[in-house]
C-alpha cells in the first residue's frame, strides 16, 4: 500500500521535488497537491514575459493539467491549506477538505513585501507576484496611463518594462543611488539605466517614499523630500518574505523562514519544507537553483536514497533585464585586499569585471555579454588558483593565454552543477540523458530533461555538453519542430497530412513517429486545427484536443464561472434581443453585464450547469468569444446616420460577420468596417480592416491593437461590395492555409512578408479558388450552442461542476 504524501504549494520548488521523487520512487507515494492559485504549476520567473506580452500564460506552464493526471497526482488548485494537524497527520483547507498524510511538504513560497506606507491600501496599489497581479496590471493599463514602480531591483524593472509595453508612462522609484545594487556594481548599473532610459523608462533615484496619495484610488506618490509624482497605478516591488503563516499556525519551528536541517526536515517528524519559505543554516534563498537543489535532496530523503544532505548553495544571478543580459556572482565589488580585471566597450554595450583575492576568483559582474558567466561561476565555486593568469580569466587568448573553450569548460564542470537555471537541470542529468536515452541534439535534451526549455539561455552550454560527450560528429543539428514531440515543422506536418491523407491526430503521431505518442498540450490543438483545415469534411473535430474554453464554449473566469457573449453581427442589435438578454441576466442573477470592447454584450458569472439553459433562453448564436476564430466585426454607423459617412459600414460589417463566423482560424481574429476615412471603427488596427472612401473601399490587413500594437497595411482598393467580400474571404482562407497554429495575422504578415501575401491574392482566379475553399469549410460548421441545447447527451456534460479546470492555457 502506498504511503500518502501531501505537497502544500503548487509552485516551482515543491513540484520540482515531486518530479525528482517520481524519478527515484515512482510507486512509493499516493500524492496530493494543494495550490492556492487556480492554475497548474507555472514558471513564476517568466511572469514578466507574460506582462511584457512576450509570452502567453500557457507558455510558462511547467506541468499542465495532463501531467498531474498522467502521474496519478490529485491536484486541488484554488484550495488554500490553513491548518496542519501534526498530531493526527491531517491537512485542512479553507474549502473544507481534510486529507491525511504520512509525509507532508510545506512549500508555500514567499509573499511580496508591501511597504507600510500611509495610503498603501488604496485602490491601484499592488504587488507583482502572481498571475493575478499580471492580470491586474494589464487591466489597469486599459484605463490609466501613469504608473509608478517602487523598487529598482530586478522585479521592479521587469514590472516597469511590462507596463511600458502596455503603453503606460512608467517611473521607477529607488531608494539607492543606482539600480539593482544587489546584483550589479555601479558601472554596470549606470549602463543598464542608460539603456532603460532609451526605452522610455524614467528613474527617480535616492527617493524615500513617504505616502501614497489619493482618495479611494491612488493619484500619486509623495516622497520624504517633499516632492511628488503623479500615478494611476503603483506597483510595489521591494522584496519578498518567506510565507510561514501556515507553519507558525501548525506549531512548526520558524525563524525568518521555516527552520529545516540538511534533509529539509522541520522540528516535527514527517513534516518537511522546501523552497523560498524554508530557512537552511540561517539562509532563506530566493533564487531557483538553490530551491531545486533543496528539492533534489528532499526527494532522495523521501525515496530512501542515502545522500550527504543539502549543504547550502553558492548563488549566481544570470538575467535578461528588458532585453539586456546581466550576470553576477560572489563578491563583485572592490574591497580592500581585492584586485579586479575590467573590460568596458561602450560601442557594443559590454562591461565585464572579475574580482580576485588571494589568487582566486571571488566574484564577477557581466553586462551585455554574459557568455562567460557559467565558466566564471564554476571558478568561483571551485576556488581554482589563477595566480599568474589573472588577465586570461577574463581576456582569454588575447591576454596571452589559453582560456577554456566552451567544450573544455563544460567538461570541467562537476556533475551536480546546474546547466539550466530555469528548470534546475544539472550537468549530470543531461549527461545521463545523452548516454542512456540517446539524446543527440539540443532538442532531444530539452524533451528529455527540460533543459533549455524556458528562457533558452543555456542552449550553448547544452550544445557544448553534447559535443563533449558525443564528439562533434555525433551531435545532430535539428531544427525546432512544432513542439518537443517532433522535429517536424508546421509545413512538413501539413504537407504530410495532405499527401498521406492523414485525418486524425493519432494517425499523424503514429505515421510521423512522434516521440511522445500522446502528444502534448502544444501539438494536439495544432494538429486538430491543421487536420480540420486540410480535410474539413473528413476530419472529425477532436474536442479533447481543444482547450477548456473551446470545449465548454465559454470563457472560464477566475471564480470558475463562465461568460456568455452572444453573436451581435456588426455590433447592431434589436430591442427584442436586448430584452432577451436582460431577462436572462435577471433570471440567472448575472453579476456583471458588460458592453465589450467589440460592440457586444457579455454576461459574466454564469455557472457551468446553467450554460445550456442560458443559451437556450437567449436563442441567439454563439459569439465565439472563446475561440480561435472570428471574434467580432466592429462598425461605425456609416452613411446611415453619420454626416461624414460615405458607405453603409453597418451593412458591410453585418455581411462580413455572417460570412466569417464560426470557422476556425489559426488564432483569434478581429475585423472592423469604417464608413469613411475618419475611421471611427479603428479598422487599421484589426486583422482585417475595411475603410470606406469615395466611390469604393480600402482593405487593410495584419493590424493588431493589443499589447503588440501594429498598424495594418493597405492590401487593395476596390469599388464594389462584392469585391470586399471576395478579397476578405480569400485573405482569411490564405491565412488559414499558411499560418502557424496560434499565430496572429500581425505576426504572420511580418513573418511571411506583406508583399508575398499581396502577390498570392492579386489574381482573381486564385482569390476565387481560395474563397470557394473558405465557403466550403464554412458551410460545414454548426452553431455549438444550438448543438448542445438540442442534444441531451451533450447537455449532460454540463450538469455537474467539475473541480475547477481553470486552464490559464487559454485566454
Amino acid at each position: 500500500m502506498k504511503k500518502k504524501l501531501v505537497l502544500i504549494g503548487n509552485g516551482m520548488a515543491g513540484m520540482n521535488t515531486i518530479e525528482q521523487l517520481l524519478k527515484l520512487a515512482p510507486n512509493q507515494y499516493e500524492i496530493t497537491v494543494f495550490g492556492s492559485e487556480p492554475h497548474p504549476n507555472y514558471n513564476r520567473i517568466l511572469l514578466s514575459s507574460v506582462l511584457a506580452g512576450d509570452a502567453d500564460i500557457k507558455d510558462i506552464v511547467i506541468n499542465d493539467w495532463d501531467y498531474y493526471k498522467e502521474n496519478g497526482i490529485t491536484l486541488h488548485a484554488g484550495h488554500t491549506v490553513n491548518k496542519i494537524d501534526t498530531a493526527a497527520k491531517l491537512v485542512k483547507t479553507d474549502t473544507g477538505l481534510t486529507v491525511p498524510y504520512d509525509d507532508v511538504i510545506i512549500a508555500t513560497g514567499s509573499l511580496p513585501f508591501m511597504l507600510p506606507l500611509p495610503g498603501a491600501d488604496k485602490e491601484g496599489v499592488i504587488a507583482f507576484r502572481d498571475i493575478k497581479d499580471c492580470e491586474t496590471m494589464i487591466e489597469a493599463s486599459k484605463k490609466y496611463k501613469k504608473a509608478v514602480v517602487i523598487g529598482g531591483g530586478l522585479l521592479g524593472l521587469e514590472a516597469a518594462r511590462g507596463l511600458l509595453n502596455l503603453n503606460m508612462e512608467v517611473s521607477v522609484v529607488h531608494i539607492f543611488k543606482y539600480l539593482m545594487e544587489r546584483q550589479l556594481d555601479e558601472t554596470a548599473s549606470r549602463l543598464l539605466q542608460k539603456e532603460l532610459e532609451s526605452q522610455g523608462m524614467n528613474f527617480l533615484l535616492e527617493k524615500n517614499t513617504d505616502s501614497i496619495l489619493g482618495k479611494k484610488r491612488v493619484t500619486g506618490v509623495r516622497f520624504k523630500d517633499g516632492t511628488e509624482v503623479e500615478a494611476d497605478l503603483v506597483v510595489m516591488a521591494v522584496g519578498i518574505r518567506p510565507n510561514i503563516a501556515l507553519a507558525k499556525e501548525s506549531g512548526v519551528e520558524i525563524n525568518r523562514g521555516i527552520v529545516v536541517n540538511d534533509y529539509m526536515e522541520t522540528n516535527i517528524p514527517h513534516v518537511y519544507s522546501v523552497g523560498e519559505c524554508a530557512e537552511h543554516r540561517g539562509i532563506a534563498y530566493g533564487l531557483v537553483a538553490p530551491l531545486y537543489e533543496q528539492g533534489s535532496e528532499l526527494a532522495k530523503r523521501l525515496a530512501g536514497v542515502e545522500s550527504a544532505g543539502y549543504q547550502g548553495s553558492v548563488v549566481s544571478t544570470k538575467l535578461k533585464v528588458s532585453g539586456v543580459n546581466v550576470f553576477s556572482a560572489g563578491q563583485f565589488t572592490d574591497e580592500p585586499g581585492t584586485r579586479s580585471v575590467k573590460v568596458q566597450d561602450d560601442f557594443d554595450g559590454v562591461y565585464k569585471k572579475v574580482v580576485i583575492k588571494d589568487g582566486k576568483v571571488i566574484g564577477s559582474v557581466l553586462f551585455g555579454d554574459t557568455s562567460d558567466g557559467s565558466r566564471l561561476f564554476a571558478m568561483i565555486r571551485s576556488g581554482e588558483d589563477v595566480t599568474g593568469k589573472e588577465k586570461q580569466v577574463l581576456l582569454g587568448d588575447s591576454a596571452g593565454g589559453g582560456a577554456k573553450s566552451g567544450v573544455d569548460y563544460v567538461a570541467s564542470m562537476a556533475n551536480d552543477e546546474i546547466i539550466c537555471g530555469c528548470n534546475g537541470v544539472s550537468k549530470g542529468t543531461i549527461v545521463n540523458a545523452i548516454n542512456e536515452k540517446g539524446c543527440t541534439s539540443v532538442n532531444d535534451v530539452k524533451y528529455c530533461t527540460k533543459a533549455s526549455g524556458s528562457c533558452g539561455g543555456c542552449k550553448p552550454l547544452v550544445a557544448d555538453l553534447l559535443t563533449h560527450v558525443l564528439g562533434a560528429d555525433g551531435v545532430k543539428s535539428v531544427k525546432e519542430g512544432i513542439c518537443g514531440c517532433t522535429t517536424l515543422g508546421r509545413d512538413e506536418v501539413v504537407e504530410a497530412i495532405r499527401k498521406m491523407k492523414l485525418t486524425t491526430s493519432k494517425e499523424v503521431m503514429n505515421v510521423l513517429e512522434w516521440k511522445n505518442p500522446e502528444g502534448c498540450s502544444k501539438c494536439r490543438p495544432a494538429l486538430n486545427y491543421y487536420l480540420g483545415m486540410v480535410w474539413p469534411e473528413e476530419h472529425e473535430d477532436e474536442k479533447e484536443s481543444r482547450f477548456v474554453n473551446e470545449r465548454n464554449h465559454g470563457n472560464i473566469q477566475k471564480d470558475s464561472t463562465y461568460s456568455v457573449i452572444p453573436r451581435i453581427h456588426g455590433g447592431v442589435t434589436t430591442a427584442k434581443d436586448l430584452l432577451k438578454i436582460a431577462n436572462v441576466a435577471v433570471k440567472y442573477n448575472v453579476e456583471t453585464v458588460k458592453i465589450t470592447g467589440a460592440q457586444r454584450i457579455g454576461l459574466y458569472g454564469i455557472k457551468k450547469e446553467d450554460l445550456p439553459s442560458v443559451w437556450e433562453e437567449l436563442d441567439m448564436t454563439s459569439g465565439f468569444a472563446y475561440g480561435k476564430s472570428l471574434r467580432a466585426v466592429k462598425t461605425c454607423v456609416g452613411q446611415t446616420w453619420c454626416r461624414f459617412g460615405t458607405q453603409d459600414s453597418m451593412k458591410m460589417g453585418i455581411e462580413l460577420e455572417k460570412r466569417l463566423e464560426r470557422l476556425y482560424t489559426p488564432a483569434k481574429t478581429k475585423v472592423a468596417v469604417s464608413g469613411c476615412p475618419r475611421n471611427c471603427a479603428e479598422a487599421t488596427i484589426k486583422d482585417l480592416g475595411v475603410v470606406a472612401i469615395d466611390g469604393g473601399w480600402e482593405i487593410y490587413i495584419g493590424g493588431n491593437g493589443g499589447t503588440d500594437v501594429r498598424p495594418a497595411e493597405l492590401l487593395v482598393k476596390v469599388k464594389e461590395e462584392d469585391e470586399v467580400i471576395e478579397w476578405t474571404l480569400a485573405y482569411f482562407q490564405y491565412y488559414r492555409e499558411n499560418a502557424n497554429y496560434n499565430e496572429r495575422t500581425s505576426k504572420w504578415v511580418e513573418r511571411v512578408g506583406f508583399e508575398s501575401i499581396k502577390k498570392a491574392l492579386e489574381k482573381q482566379e486564385d482569390r476565387l479558388a481560395l474563397k470557394e475553399r473558405f465557403e466550403k469549410a464554412a458551410s460545414l460548421t454548426k452553431d455549438p450552442w444550438a448543438e448542445i441545447v438540442n442534444n441531451e447527451e451533450l447537455r449532460k456534460s454540463y450538469e455537474s461542476i467539475i473541480t475547477p479546470e481553470l486552464s490559464a492555457i487559454e485566454n
